[in-house]
């Protein structure tokens, strides 16, 4: 099970004398990081499952009790960990709506003009606002070892997204 781990947040540092600590999500909206339980916290030691006891709102971020741990030096030596949950635990999307752990790693493929170009693998998904991008990042396979950002724009920029075999196909100009 633990090869279906993704990750959705961190927890990055103690907050107040009582063992709270601040979290960091990276699902969207961020709230839904408490949807998805149990955790696991990747450490140095391995993988372990963390309880989540309360949590709050704070500031731009968030605060949770953590079970196990009851006082800021505990929770010092807690932070910084990454959250990851089973990925069976996500509710199913619709067609051409995916995941972005699902979308790191494809291999995108352009087909500008008519021509195809290895451009790289997505590294990761960079929200902006208007829409998402893909950093793509040249590899050994690839046409460069050049960086390319590439909006996430189905129909438009994105043709086709193969989960299966991993590729997105991109109507995306090499050169830029």
């Amino acid at each position: 099970m633990m090869s279906n781990l993704i990750n959705v947040g961190r927890v990055t540092a103690a907050h107040g004398i009582k063992g709270w600590v601040k979290i960091h999500s990276q699902t969207e909206p961020s709230e839904n990081i408490f949807n998805y339980q149990p955790w696991y916290a990747k450490t140095a030691h391995g993988v372990k499952v963390i309880e989540l006891v309360e949590w709050r709102s704070h500031g731009k971020g968030f605060v949770a009790c953590l079970k196990g741990i009851e006082d800021r030096n505990q929770a010092e030596g807690f932070c910084p960990v990454v959250i990851a949950i089973d990925k069976a635990s996500l509710p199913q999307l619709e067609e051409d709506d995916f995941y972005w752990s699902d979308l790191e790693g494809c291999r995108v493929i352009s087909t500008f003009a008519n021509a195809k170009s290895d451009l790289g693998l997505v590294s990761r998904i960079m929200p902006t606002g208007a829409n998402d991008v893909l950093v793509v990042g040249g590899d050994e396979h690839s046409i460069d070892l050049s960086e390319r950002l590439i909006p996430y724009v189905l129909g438009q920029f994105v043709t086709q997204v193969n989960l299966e075999k991993k590729i997105i196909e991109v109507d995306w100009d090499p050169d830029f």
